[in-house]
């Protein structure tokens, strides 16, 4: 005869409401046990392996019930043996399982009058949704570490010649030394101050106005500046410090190391539900293939943030956007941004 576990629907039965409940349970332990909807999730797992009671605990040892409790002292010690031995242990009317999240233990299920298999699938659902959290969790710590290196990216030879710029003009042109130092302070500001995780293209576009408006100030003659941008797409959001990057690797490997004059457009449209955004410079360029192996992760130095960048557009939009670099030694580059104009989650 085949047994059917509570919680697993007849063949005839519909299991989209098994499969819901499974998710929100799920969802509720993204925080972990000790999170702030764990109590919640509980509930949600008693409820859905149909058990008298079930029980969780973290390393931490707070315990929350749903149900009906097993005695305190059969509870303690289970708790204590599982704790030390990181095996299953079974009581009278009480089964104890361990909770490995990468190998790791991380909690205590317990069940009352519940079957092993039951205890077993409620245990393996409740890892499922920790390591998934875990996971996350990296993701996003991930993210702000290499929101991080965008920061510390900023040229400490661009910050030096842009205060010594500066203080050449407080004697002969102290109104244009003011206005500079007001461009330097909103650059530093935007670049180093906390911001969330999103922002508009009007931000990043006035970031990159005053980053070049330093520039100018520092090779004069020797840099031409074009930026164009639709008023339809100032309000997508998008990453922060998405578009600095690119401007700055445009000057720095672009047009610095030439000893002619050279230029920057960055422009930005809308085409069809996408935004594009594109920083092209008629600099130095570079072989292809280095330029794909920057955009990669594994070139020099020659692309400040790039792979950075590239990495982070697509972790938020998905693998159809992101960067691409069109380029060739002599012929400049040109860096594309694509992103969608809307996306669900993604708020300034």
């Amino acid at each position: 005869m085949t047994t059917r576990l509570p919680w697993r629907p007849a063949a005839n039965a519909d299991p989209v409401p098994v499969l819901a409940a499974a998710q929100r349970v799920s969802d509720d332990l993204m925080d972990g046990l000790a999170g702030p909807r764990a109590r919640h999730a509980t509930h949600g797992l008693r409820r859905l392996f149909g058990v008298p009671g079930l029980g969780l605990t973290d390393l931490s040892g707070s315990l929350l019930w749903s149900g009906r409790p097993a005695a305190d002292d059969v509870v303690a010690s289970a708790l204590d043996e599982v704790l030390h031995s990181e095996t299953p242990v079974s009581e009278p009317g009480l089964l104890a399982l361990p909770l490995h999240v990468h190998d790791e233990l991380a909690g205590v299920l317990l069940v009352t009058e519940g079957t092993n298999a039951v205890a077993r699938q409620a245990a393996e659902l409740v890892v499922h949704a920790l390591e998934r959290g875990r996971l996350e969790a990296s993701a996003e710590q991930a993210a702000e570490a290499e929101l991080r290196a965008l920061r510390a990216e900023i040229s400490p030879h661009f910050v030096y010649n842009a205060l010594t710029v500066i203080s050449s003009l407080v004697r002969s042109d102290p109104d244009r030394a003011r206005d500079l130092m007001l461009d330097f302070a909103d650059y530093t500001r935007y670049s180093l101050a906390r911001h969330g995780e999103y922002t508009m293209v009007a931000e990043e576009f006035r970031a990159i106005e005053t980053y070049l408006a330093l520039q100018r100030a520092v090779l004069g003659e020797r840099l031409r500046v074009q930026v164009r941008v639709a008023p339809e797409v100032l309000a997508v959001a998008v990453p922060y410090l998405v578009l600095e990057p690119l401007v700055e690797n445009a000057i720095r490997h672009g047009i610095e190391p030439r000893a002619e004059a050279g230029s920057i457009q960055v422009q930005g449209m809308a085409e069809g539900n996408d935004c594009v955004i594109s920083v092209e410079d008629d600099g130095l360029g570079m072989d292809p293939a280095r330029a794909a192996a920057i955009l990669a992760g594994r070139g020099d130095d020659g692309g400040v943030g790039l792979a950075n960048v590239d990495r982070r557009l697509r972790s938020v939009y998905g693998p159809w956007y992101g960067l691409t670099v069109e380029t060739e030694t002599g012929a400049g580059t040109r860096v594309v941004v694509r992103v969608p104009r809307f996306q669900p989650g993604v708020l300034p």
